[in-house]
């Protein structure tokens, strides 16, 4: 039985016959050594130190053929125990030269018949022993300068490289060998190899060869039958087996020679069964590198355990490659080609019938010590590894990040069993419905994506259906493709980094145009596109960088991990500038704003330190400002490619998230109005971005949506970009949303979704263009989910891996999008390293310039925040007062209704009572309201009211809209005045608030000459607006100077419908008000309602106005208004009491201040009880405060010590609580003023009507009470 010894296979260092075939190349160098040392590789230089040649180099010289046998290879001494092998990528340590007579003896290895061949190093002490037989020793060679017969022809001596073929060829035929023969169908491996490279050709570049998988699968297989590494030798000249530690792949190398002749050169890969995949590859690559260039050292040329070689390039089917002494087997690799038998059928029949190429493998072993069966079984393995067993693709496919399944080896389903055209048709329909859902779209969490719906074999195809023709009904432009090649089209349509969602779309026209341009290739962009992109990353990463950088600590919400939304915003810039739009008007929340202000907006960048330094603009300076990643800026986009300009802005914003997004809409819409291009006229693009969290979170988002195809609020389609890190401050996705995706509420509307891998930015730019066009084309919204990450916590001061470790611990070890861009470009050859790092340099140096200029500026010392008020001031003596005429227009305008329009019954006395009015007067409320909207209107105003049934009004009481009653036309009275007159524009909206008051507030800053009204359905239900209200309406013009008149109405009056419509909370609108923030009325007529519209519109103050207007007062007869109040006169903040309003004051001794409908209950009770003395002073106006006003009315009454303010909502709400400390600090007459009120209460109202009365009772007869 043979001894079995263990060595390592790597960690030798010897002469020259160390390295087998390769020893021709070792002794040319060592003469080149000679020569000049600075012409080789320093690495050999310590090998060259001690080295002699071999006996064989001096095989021509007669002084070889007398040297003594010990300095050839001798007999040969077992191999000594090595140390334990150096890493791989290490060098090993070089080991002690031995005398001549004691020098290591090698058994090299080469190729038959100029096949590859391999080396194995194996250290021998040279003792004397005789030598194996067969080996070849120095008496057996030719004598040198030997001659054929003259008559031969001419002959050439073999030196060099040929010379070493002829020894290692005379060594070889002292290994018994055998062979063993295996057909391997080459299908599968071809088929995963096109999955592989195609991967590999869209993402980091390089190509897998045919050679790298089946290597890897005899790597595998050494696994399973460690005896193939194993090699003969003696000891004591006793055979024994040597099994090597690790294995050590040998390859053979063409190199080009000199004068056109090539050499071959034999090198390994050590350490293979440490490795993966792709360190295999690489390993595998880096030494053909190596060899190509002329770097290979020595230790790349010793420790061969078996060899792989590859006659099947030059079209062999299988060949019995030579063994060399020191290894156990040499696997050759034949042809890959149909069997013979087959050659001569075309393609389609050979798909037709199922014929696989087929490669033949050859294990060509010692049979001293590999049994035939061994080899074959080895042989079946490496076979069944071909055939995907254990996941052997599966295992490549992880370790290079190929995102799907591999194709799987199943046996072929004859035609007749299915219908495979209709199956090839439920492929094309699957992959567009559920292709998404295989998309490599997270840049964090590589896995192998998978879906029954999407598998072939679900449908009863296999890999031997892939080259069979099917017809595919015009997919791809195609009627007949083989499925190969539809699913070719179908993987790069949606299964990439960009997974499309589209097939909810009820429009068979919108899914065919999207189609056509997703199911075609898709074009690279060119060189200076790609250095754009680059330069856009480049921007983005090294902004947020510098900013980390110099101001630690400081919160800015970086946009790192998502860099990539730069050039993806660019390029809708760029879209949106070819397709000749005037705007794109930005709405976003806070993280990643600053970028965007400097990288997009063109927000000066030193602006942007300046705020990080505390230095404000003097110039923007509003109230109390606001944080620098809130604020707005606007600038103007070039196209880099192409001609074309636009301008570009950012709305500011505040941290509630989503707020911002129905405001943006209303900014377009108005923008839209104002250029007035017609119907389709959307040449102003909302773009809006998103967080995810937020974008599945917040109902504001899915109310704004909503918007999206409502006449009154429709903008053309906005892009929507989710910004999605996966993660909403600490909550992972799983806990933050039921659907499968943050987008999904987007489908309600039929909008398309692009999910797309924010680590392929040029993915992400493709996307960004055709969702421009999309929407240019459809009018529609288009949303893009990019997936990217967060590198940092929520903010820089937080550490998100308390929530996330797992993510984080990813995060942390990724490299940014800008360096992995960067490697793809260069790995596949579209850029060097000098231009990528030329152009972040370049970036980094602008900026450290700018920073250096703004630290010597001179730091302005903070002042206390200035007071917005003063700014705007109304007019007092503005005449808000129309003609006559104009009362009779709008009267007729009610009256002359088209020929033929049909009127509902219940509207026509409507129509007539108002023809009546604008003759006789006694006008009421719905009617003095309509005056001031026409009126408007014909000074040439846009005037918009917009609400819940707003345009028939909650109360039947406005009709702005007529309806015929047979054909449903519409006519609208106050579009129907005069021919110059401005737009009148009423609408209901959706059942919503908060998305419906921010688009008013967002329309009335973007068109400040406008009249924009909103009104509730009942004031109660404004607080669904209520962020509107606190971030925008209340507080817009002192965060951030932003100017707004939008008019909010708001029914309000305690009538006994209940707690929920009773009150408009006025308390929480008085709780806002500072700083003239905004005016609050309540008036109790509708002249005066009709001067404070009229007012609002004419008086140059930008403020919103919160009118509470009545219900019960709509229809009362004490609340009209004759004809001169509408023809003469201004608004009064306050109405004297007109009993006493021509008379003397001085018999008064209580006045009642009050306000809304309570002062006609309040002066009907008097009336009725005839109390006297007793004035009702109403105060129209509750905010500013008309302190000058009220004071000289209550001048009027000097006798009056008991002043009572009387409010029918309970005691901490209504006007009170804010007035109760107003009115003594502005009049101290005041000091001592009374509450009448209903008691304090946690509702509104009381949810009983008869509760109610006897309240209202109670307060009213409190209020008029005679004191004891």
């Amino acid at each position: 039985m043979k001894a079995v010894i263990s060595v390592s296979s790597s960690s030798t260092s010897s002469p020259a016959g160390e390295f087998g075939p390769n020893e021709w190349l070792v002794e040319e160098m060592y003469q080149r050594f000679l020569d000049d040392p600075t012409t080789v590789d320093p690495a050999w230089h310590e090998f060259f130190a001690d080295y002699r040649p071999t006996d064989t180099a001096a095989a021509d010289t007669a002084a070889a053929d007398t040297a003594d046998d010990s300095a050839g290879t001798g007999s040969a001494k077992p191999p000594a125990a090595a140390a334990a092998p150096a890493p791989v990528a290490e060098r090993p340590a070089p080991t002690e030269r031995a005398r001549t007579t004691d020098r290591a003896t090698f058994t090299p290895s080469a190729p038959a018949g100029g096949t590859n061949g391999s080396a194995v190093v194996q250290k021998r002490a040279a003792t004397g022993q005789k030598p194996p037989a067969g080996s070849t020793s120095q008496a057996a060679r030719p004598a040198p300068g030997a001659v054929a017969d003259p008559g031969a022809g001419a002959t050439t001596p073999l030196r060099g490289a040929a010379g070493a073929v002829v020894k290692n060829m005379n060594a070889s035929l002292s290994v018994p060998t055998a062979t063993s023969v295996r057909a391997v169908p080459a299908k599968l491996l071809a088929d995963n190899r096109v999955v592989i490279n195609n991967q590999l050709k869209r993402t980091r570049g390089g190509k897998i060869s045919f050679t790298h998988l089946i290597g890897y699968a005899l790597v595998k297989a050494l696994a399973d039958f460690p005896t193939m590494n194993r090699h003969y030798a003696e000891q004591d000249g006793k055979p024994v087996v040597v099994q090597p530690d690790h294995v050590n792949l040998g390859l053979a190398i063409d190199l080009p020679g000199k004068n056109g002749q090539r050499s071959l050169v034999v090198v390994s890969i050590k350490g293979c069964e440490t490795m993966n995949f792709a360190q295999f590859w690489s390993a595998y690559e880096a030494i053909v590198h190596k060899a190509r260039a002329g770097s290979l050292q020595a230790e790349d040329f010793a420790g061969t355990t078996i060899s792989l070689t590859n006659p099947g390039t030059l079209g062999t089917n299988h060949s019995v490659p030579r063994l060399m002494q020191g290894q156990g087997a040499i696997i050759g690799v034949g042809a890959m080609e149909y069997p013979a038998q087959f050659q001569g059928a075309s393609s389609e029949k050979l798909a037709e019938i199922g014929v696989s190429k087929i490669i033949t493998l050859t294990s060509t072993y010692d049979h001293r010590i590999i049994q035939g069966a061994e080899s074959g079984d080895f042989l079946r393995r490496v076979h069944a590894l071909l055939l995907g067993e254990d996941e052997f693709y599966d295992e490549i496919f992880r370790s290079v990040r190929v995102p799907y399944e591999p194709v799987r080896w199943v046996q072929d389903i004859p035609e007749g069993a299915i219908d495979k055209t209709a199956r090839v048709i439920e492929v094309i329909d699957a992959h567009r419905t559920r292709g998404h859902l295989m998309a490599d779209t997270d840049p964090l969490n590589y896995r192998q994506r998978r879906h029954p719906d999407l598998d072939i074999l679900s449908h009863g195809l296999t890999l031997w259906d892939l080259d069979r023709e099917f017809a595919v009904g015009g997919f791809a432009g195609q009627q007949h493709m083989k499925l190969r090649d539809v699913l070719g089209v179908l993987r790069d349509a949606y299964c990439r980094t960009i997974g499309t969602e589209y097939m909810h779309i009820a429009d068979p026209e919108q899914r065919a145009w999207l189609q056509e341009r997703i199911e075609v290739p898709h074009q690279k962009p060119n060189s200076a596109e790609q250095k754009y992109i680059l330069s856009k990353l480049n921007a983005a990463e090294a902004f947020e960088t510098f900013l980390q950088t110099k101001y630690v600590g400081q919160k800015r919400f970086s946009l790192e991990g998502g860099e990539t939304v730069i050039p993806l915003l660019d390029a809708v810039l760029d879209k949106a500038a070819e397709h000749e739009l005037d705007e794109v008007v930005i709405g976003m929340p806070h993280r990643g704003r600053l970028n965007v202000l400097a990288n997009i907006v063109g927000k000066p960048i030193s602006q942007i330190f300046r705020e990080f330094e505390g230095n404000l603009d003097p110039g923007q300076a509003h109230g109390s400002g606001d944080v620098k990643y809130h604020l707005g800026a606007e600038g103007k986009y070039f196209r880099m490619f192409g001609d074309g300009e636009t301008v570009v802005s950012l709305a500011s914003n505040p941290s509630h998230l989503e707020a911002v997004d129905p405001v943006l809409e209303g900014i377009v819409r108005a923008k839209q109005d104002l250029l007035d291009k017609g119907e389709g006229g959307f040449s102003v693009l909302p773009l809006m971005l998103h967080g995810d969290a937020a974008f599945a979170g917040q109902g504001v988002v899915a109310e704004t949506l909503n918007l999206a195809k409502l006449r009154g609020y429709r903008t053309g389609g906005t892009v929507h970009v989710v910004v999605n890190n996966q993660v909403g401050f600490t909550t992972a996705p799983e806990h933050s949303r039921s659907s499968q995706y943050s987008t999904d509420v987007a489908k309600m509307i039929d909008a398309p979704v692009f999910h797309v891998n924010g680590d392929d930015p040029e993915a992400c730019v493709w996307v960004a263009k055709l969702a421009v066009d999309y929407r240019e084309r459809w009018h529609n919204d288009v949303v893009i989910d990019m997936i990217c990450y967060r590198r940092r916590g929520h903010n820089e001061g937080d550490d998100p891996s308390m929530t996330q470790p797992a993510m984080y611990d990813i995060i942390d070890a990724k490299r940014s999008v800008r360096k992995l861009y960067t490697e793809s470009l260069i790995g596949r050859g579209d850029i060097t390293v000098e231009d990528a790092e030329h152009a972040l340099k370049d970036f980094s140096n602008q900026l450290e310039h700018v920073f250096n200029e703004v630290r010597e500026l001179e730091r302005t010392p903070p002042a206390p925040s200035p007071s917005v008020e003063k700014e705007q001031s109304v007019p007092s003596d503005l005449d808000t007062s129309i003609s006559l005429e104009v009362v009779h227009r709008i009267g007729d305008a009610h009256q002359d209704l088209p020929e033929g329009f049909t009127v509902h019954q219940r509207v026509k006395p409507v129509l007539q009572r108002r023809y009546q009015m604008s003759r006789e007067g006694n006008i009421d409320w719905a009617y003095g309201e309509l005056l001031a909207l026409g009126s408007m209107a014909l000074d040439g105003r846009l005037v918009r009211i917009s609400g819940q049934d707003t345009r028939r009004g909650t109360f039947v009481q406005r009709h702005s809209v007529i309806i015929d009653r047979r054909t449903g036309a519409e006519y609208y009275p106050l579009r129907n005045l005069s021919q110059d007159q401005g737009r009148f524009l009423p609408y209901d909206s959706a059942l919503s608030e908060f998305a419906a008051v921010g688009f008013e507030y967002g329309y009335s800053v973007a068109n400040p000459e406008a009249f924009v009204a909103w009104e509730a359905q009942f004031g109660d239900f404004v607080n669904g607006a209520q962020s509107i209200i606190d971030e925008f309406i209340s507080s817009g013009e002192a965060k951030w100077g932003q100017m707004s008149d939008v008019v909010l109405l708001l029914p309000h009056g305690l009538e006994g419908q209940g707690p929920d419509h009773s009150s408009g909370r006025i308390e929480r609108f008085l709780q806002l008000c500072a700083e003239g923030s905004m005016t609050v009325a309540l008036p109790t007529e509708p002249s005066n309602y009709f001067h404070l519209l009229r007012r609002h519109s004419m008086d140059g103050v930008r403020r919103p106005l919160v009118v509470f207007t009545p219900k019960w007062m709509l229809r009362a007869k004490q609340a009209v208004s004759p004809l001169t109040d509408f023809t003469q006169g201004r608004f009064r903040p306050i109405i004297d009491d007109p009993r006493y309003r021509e008379g003397d004051g001085s018999g008064v001794h209580r006045v009642l201040l009050c306000s809304g409908k309570i002062y006609y209950e309040l002066a009907a009770a008097r009336d009725k009880q005839n109390v006297d003395g007793v004035a009702i002073v109403r105060m129209e106006q509750l905010y500013p405060v008309a302190d000058r006003q009220l004071a000289a009315v209550l001048d009027r009454y000097p006798n009056a010590e008991d002043v009572r303010w009387v409010q029918e909502e309970p005691a901490n709400q209504g006007a009170w609580p804010f007035l109760g400390l107003e009115l003594p600090e502005k009049l101290p007459r005041l000091v001592g003023i009374r509450r009448v009120s209903r008691r304090r209460m946690a509702a509104p109202a009381a949810g009983s009507s008869k509760v109610h009365e006897v309240e209202q009772t109670a307060l009213i007869a409190e209020a008029l009470a005679t004191e004891e």
